[in-house]
């Protein structure tokens, strides 16, 4: 992966807002879906029938389902 280091006194003023409109949206609305989510009983369900699947060793790991 290519990191390009750019620093903030490397931004224009539009540059930089935009940068942190997007991130603040973005956060927004992982948040708002958090939140719909863990406000439906068949999702909250679907966590806690995972955690006793893992428990119980009722999983496969990526190579056994990908064949690795």
């Amino acid at each position: 992966m290519l990191l390009i280091e750019t620093k903030v006194k490397d931004l224009t003023v539009v540059e930089l807002h935009s940068l942190i409109s997007d991130t603040v949206k973005g956060t927004m609305e992982d948040f708002i879906e958090d939140i719909l989510a863990l406000s439906s009983d068949d999702y909250l369900h679907s966590i806690n029938e995972a955690r006793s699947d893992y428990k119980e060793g009722r999983v496969k790991n990526f190579e056994e389902i990908f064949d690795v």
